[in-house]
Formats: structure tokens, sequence, C-alpha cells
């Protein structure tokens, strides 16, 4: 049999082809805290594992503290984007509050509902190169919405689906089909994470981002034989009677 020759176009498109799919093998996984408290992120962030924020007006109560004052607190503390939600239902008055909420500071990322208004905010501020949270997200077709609305994010929650015995993973399984299949560029930043399996899970399926508790963070930490490994190497080497340092 003949050898194929391949033509130079086509070769350059086999060469950019293996680069975008080495380019893509090279992006990390991010972590974001979900928590407005400020000891939380700032214990977390000097691991350098965390890569932004979200918060939501629950949080936001949690914390006692004013929403201005506290975003803008964290926006000081973290480089990465730090989600801000708005409260409003109705399209004119998600702009107003979104206005506010962007002049915090640079690295606010708005987060709206998946909602009509939402997903018309959304839109809005997407065509202006704004960062754009879409929250609340339970099913796939959902997450499409969002996708084609220029969302920067897209947030399902994985949690609350296993609250009513849905299979939340499947959900993200789903979501990364579809956003694969026509190369939208919404990350899917997997919410309403309940413990490393969650987190595992996300990474496995290729989720571009999961937000999570500081608990869960630091229980990532965490496996008895590390703790039983640790305890017997220390052991022995007292034994020996040296120090290092």
């Amino acid at each position: 049999m003949g050898l194929m020759i391949l033509s130079a176009s086509l070769k350059k498109t086999i060469k950019s082809l293996i680069l975008f799919i080495l380019m893509k093998r090279k992006c990390k996984m991010k972590f974001f805290l979900d928590t407005a408290e400020i000891d939380e992120i700032r214990a977390l962030y000097d691991t350098g594992l965390v890569d932004g924020v979200t918060t939501n007006p629950s949080l936001i109560m949690k914390s006692g503290r004013d929403i201005f004052e506290v975003t803008k607190e964290i926006c000081d503390l973290v480089d990465g984007p730090v989600s801000a939600e708005v409260a409003a239902l109705d399209y004119e008055t998600m702009v107003r509050e979104a206005a506010a909420l962007y002049n915090i500071a640079d690295n606010i990322c708005l987060k709206v509902p998946l909602t009509v208004d939402g997903i018309k905010t959304c839109k809005h501020f997407a065509d202006q190169g704004l960062k754009v949270n879409v929250t609340l997200c339970f099913s796939a077709a959902q997450a499409l919405l969002a996708a084609k609305a220029g969302a920067t994010f897209i947030s399902p929650f994985v949690g609350r689906h296993d609250d009513i015995g849905q299979n939340g993973m499947a959900l993200i399984a789903d979501i990364r089909q579809i956003y694969d299949n026509y190369d939208f560029q919404t990350e899917i930043l997997v919410a309403s994470t309940r413990h490393p399996v969650h987190i595992t899970d996300s990474a496995l399926i290729g989720a571009d981002v999961v937000t999570l508790p500081a608990k869960v963070l630091n229980q990532l930490f965490k496996h008895p034989l590390t703790d039983n490994g640790l305890a017997g190497f220390l052991k022995d080497w007292e034994k020996t009677g040296q120090t290092i340092a």
C-alpha cells in the first residue's frame, strides 16, 4: 500500500487539534470557597489552593455583616473571582443591583438565578465582557440556556439533588457532555457540595470548578492511613535521637 501524503493544510489542522487537546489537559480544576466568613477564607487562602469565593444571600446573612463591606473585604483578600448575588427577581432591578455589586471590585462575578429575568441579566452583562455566574441550576436544559446566554459559570447544585433521591453527579456528567458537544466556554461550577466524594467525582467527570465549604476542603486532607503512617514515622524518628534543624 502506498503512503498517504497529507496536505500542508491538513497537517496544520491536525497539529492545531493536538495542541488544543494538550492545552485542555493543562487546565487545572479550580477550588472556590463557599463562604462569607473572612477567617475561614484567610486560613485556607494561605494554602494556595483557593482560586475564588462564592457567596449568596444566606451566607451573607450567616456572616452578620453588611453585604458591601464583607464582599469588598473578600475581594481584597482573594485574587480570583468573587461571586456576589442579586436579591431581585425582575430584570430592571437585577440590572440596578448588578451595577452596585460590580462597583465593589474588579474581581466581582455577578450571580443571578436561573430564571427568565436572570438569564436576560446574564446576557446583558456577558455581552459587555463581565463575569456572570448563573446559579440554582437543576437540569441540563437549564445549563444549556445559561451557556447560550454567555454565562462565565453555571452552578448546578449536586447536594440538593441528592437530598431528593436523585443523582447530582449524573447532572454534572450530562452538562459536561452538552458543553463539550458544542464547545461552550461556560465553566461548570459544581455547587452544594457536601463531602469529599462530590469533589473527586466532579474531577473525574471533568468539572471546571467546585465550590465547597471550608469544612469539606479541610476534609480532603484527611485519611486515617495518613495519620497512622505519620504517627509511626514520628515514633521511629524519636528512637534515632536525631534532629534535622
